[in-house]
């Protein structure tokens, strides 16, 4: 028998035939099987899915299976916090755990709420306290808060993080067990692990009740928030993240008010690939109303054994109404296709750049679809950061084809040339379509969408 734990009653979700919807359209016409490569496993109830072969970095060698492999003992079915943290804490022995509803973050284990003036509770710090100390009026600019408060905000937010913060072992396999599967306010992380899949789940709104604020970042300073949806670091290798949703609707950045004239941010990134992490495949999953999204190495520095990692595939996603970072790439090697880009003229994110082309760098875009609105000139979809090259073909911009780089150089300054990149070409792929026919081929095929068999 699968394992339910022993929480409080699991309501699991009838079983539906897994052959039907494990391979989901990619139009609302008809299938296409070349597009999406589960297709190929879709006899397999969703929890024993493995990564298909050749299917990007992470399917390098021995390949990514998470948990698929797991005993009818090590299958955990999950609704609550609690559920889920007793789940993740029984070893990496492989493992399979399936979501229920939604799981809130900010809670306890039986889901009572926890709000941030219960985490400040008993640490003395107060918001209208901080913002009247660190003044830049009164305090200045040329240093970082110091004293009562800050030690106060750190303390407040340090019992945020032990709430929030869930590191998902190696061998796991954690699926949302319906298409309404998510889970609220985490900062999810794969820490040293390895062998993961992380799919159907929407993750949502993973914001820090306290950020800090530093006078000297940047011209104007800023506020700076801690938590990612997803953090894939300190070394984890052969990930897998697939048909999920990562957003901050509804609790969007640009809701929160204006603190010394600068945003007070409470999220930072969707899903972030650093510290020497390595071999990770990102397919139809939907980025939306998120600013920095995906950030594929952390610092300029050389001594997070980056150098020769950081080997990253992001196919077939949607990117709805994000800001920048779409990826922002250091040293690795970042295979970005056949995904849509897609801005609307409303859009309460304001737009920055798509490809970041930072230090030693090798992004490669290949036929990616964007559909923009008339104000964001083609030039800005890369952005500069210290890099030196890039390869861009085949991609179209409200469907027509544009060389991405030739339009970045002819505005780009000549010491911020970007020159094509002849180190690499990316072989780990699986079916590439034509970009103008991206936007039909994923308008309903991308987040969650499936149901979880039962897996015998």
């Amino acid at each position: 028998m699968r394992k339910k734990m022993p929480f409080a009653p699991v309501s699991v979700v009838a079983a539906i035939a897994v052959s039907l919807l494990a391979a989901p359209a990619h139009s609302s016409a008809s299938p296409s099987p070349q597009a999406d490569p589960t297709a190929q496993t879709a006899r397999q109830p969703l929890e024993r899915q493995v990564l298909p072969q050749n299917d990007g970095w992470a399917a390098l060698g021995p390949g990514t299976t998470g948990g698929s492999t797991a005993g009818k003992d090590r299958i955990y079915d999950v609704s609550n916090k609690g559920q889920l943290l007793a789940a993740l804490a029984t070893g990496t022995e492989p493992k399979i755990i399936r979501v229920h509803g939604d799981i809130a973050a900010n809670a306890g284990a039986d889901g009572t709420p926890i709000s941030c003036e219960d985490y400040a509770s008993g640490t003395g710090y107060s918001l209208a306290q901080y913002l009247h100390d660190f003044d830049p009026a009164r305090y200045g600019t040329a240093k970082k808060p110091e004293g009562t408060q800050e030690n106060a905000r750190r303390l407040a937010a340090s019992k945020q993080a032990a709430a929030i913060r869930w590191d998902i072992p190696s061998n796991t396999t954690i699926v949302g067990a319906g298409p309404d599967s998510s889970i609220t306010g985490a900062a999810l992380r794969i820490n040293g692990a390895e062998n993961v899949i992380f799919r159907n789940l929407t993750v949502r709104d993973a914001a820090d009740c306290f950020p800090s604020w530093d006078p000297t970042d940047g011209a104007t300073g800023n506020w700076n928030s801690e938590y990612d949806l997803l953090q894939i670091i300190n070394g984890s290798k052969h990930v897998w993240v697939d048909h999920s949703q990562f957003t901050d609707a509804p609790n969007l950045d640009s809701a929160q008010p204006n603190y010394f004239g600068r945003p007070y941010q409470v999220h930072d990134g969707a899903v972030d690939v650093t510290n020497g992490s390595d071999l990770v495949t990102m397919s139809y999953n939907r980025f939306s109303e998120h600013d920095k999204l995906l950030l594929i190495g952390s610092t300029d520095s050389t001594n997070r054994g980056d150098a020769g990692k950081l080997r990253v595939t992001i196919h077939h996603n949607v990117f709805e109404n994000v800001g920048q970072r779409a990826p922002r790439v250091r040293f690795g090697q970042v295979d970005v296709y056949n995904n849509h880009f897609k801005t609307t003229p409303d859009s309460d994110i304001p737009y920055g750049y798509t490809f970041g082309a930072g230090v030693d760098s090798h992004l490669y875009a290949e036929a990616n679809a964007f559909t923009l609105p008339a104000d964001i000139p083609v030039q800005s979809l890369i952005s500069y950061f210290k890099g030196k090259v890039i390869t861009t073909s085949g991609n179209a911009v409200n469907g027509k084809i544009v060389d991405l780089r030739a339009a970045y150089n002819e505005a780009a300054p000549a010491d911020r040339q970007l020159s094509a990149d002849d180190t690499w070409t990316p072989v780990l792929r699986t079916h590439v379509n034509a970009a103008q026919a991206v936007p039909a081929l994923l308008a309903d095929a991308v987040g969650p969408v499936f149901t979880a068999g039962d897996a015998r």
